[in-house]
């Protein structure tokens, strides 16, 4: 059964028969991307020469590309460029990268500071995915293995993030993912939800008090890219025999400090000037 679950998220059942097969439409317009990306300009005829492909098949494919915001073309030269698109989707991935590795040596010094571990994670189709985490010394601690899942509402991270978007993109979250218990402090009703949303963005950090694992708290703010939205967040977590309601106070605007200092590695801006 998890090996069926595992497998349908990347591929269909019958990967196996369809292991080499690919959609030659698609695979020739990402060669075409490719050269695209090589080329500062290039004509028609140059590009459809470059893949081997008539003018009028290489039009189509341009035009899809233009379309979507993957090529321009210059009507003064009549020649193509690569488009401003193609640069958004591959500096995404160059971001991803670099928060992760930008970020470790101000996690340390977080987890440091606060003795608990400290962990950092994106928002992944309604869920958070634990991508990094630095431990604490101490034999009881939070663990989240790279990859791991938590549903938003009840994770501080989470919240972080929930509170960096719309009321309306939240309710959308909320309508596919729900809002299970998990323990009996989880907030499943969207009012109470909601306010503590509001508070988490006033202030700028949020808290998970028990709503995930009975015993365990977290402190959590995000991290902006450079268009001032929030793509990740950086936490600490613990006992709750450690996270005293004196310990959390205390902890939020370290952590908060944390996401601004990630958030300045990575050419992040806050959308706003959080309170002290």
């Amino acid at each position: 059964m998890e090996e069926t679950k595992k497998r349908s998220r990347g591929r269909p059942k019958s990967a196996s028969d369809t292991q080499g097969a690919t959609v030659q439409a698609l695979d020739r317009g990402l060669t075409l991307l490719g050269v695209l990306a090589k080329e500062s300009r290039a004509t028609l005829t140059d590009l459809s020469l470059r893949i081997g492909m008539p003018p009028s098949s290489a039009y189509r494919l341009l035009n899809t590309l233009q379309k979507h915001g993957f090529a321009e073309f210059d009507e003064a030269t009549q020649d193509w460029m690569i488009g401003v698109e193609a640069f958004r989707i591959g500096s995404a991935f160059t971001q991803r990268t670099n928060l992760i590795e930008a970020s470790r040596e101000t996690m340390h010094a977080l987890m440091e500071e606060t003795g608990e571990t400290a962990n950092l994670a994106i928002s992944d189709g309604g869920d958070v995915v634990f991508v990094s985490q630095v431990e604490t010394p101490h034999p009881i601690r939070a663990f989240f293995p790279p990859g791991a899942r938590s549903a938003m509402h009840a994770s501080g991270i989470g919240k972080a993030l929930l509170a960096e978007i719309s009321t309306e993109e939240v309710e959308k979250i909320l309508h596919r993912q729900g809002l299970e218990e998990f323990t009996d402090k989880t907030l499943t009703a969207p009012d109470a939800l909601f306010s503590d949303l509001e508070t988490s963005r006033r202030r700028g950090w949020a808290f998970d008090d028990e709503e995930r694992h009975a015993g365990m708290r977290c402190v959590a703010a995000p991290i902006y890219n450079t268009f001032g939205e929030a793509i990740a967040g950086v936490s600490v977590s613990g006992p709750t025999a450690r996270f005293t309601d004196r310990s959390v106070a205390e902890t939020g605007p370290k952590v908060r400090r944390a996401a601004e200092a990630i958030t300045a590695l990575i050419g992040g801006v806050a959308p706003k000037q959080q309170a002290s």
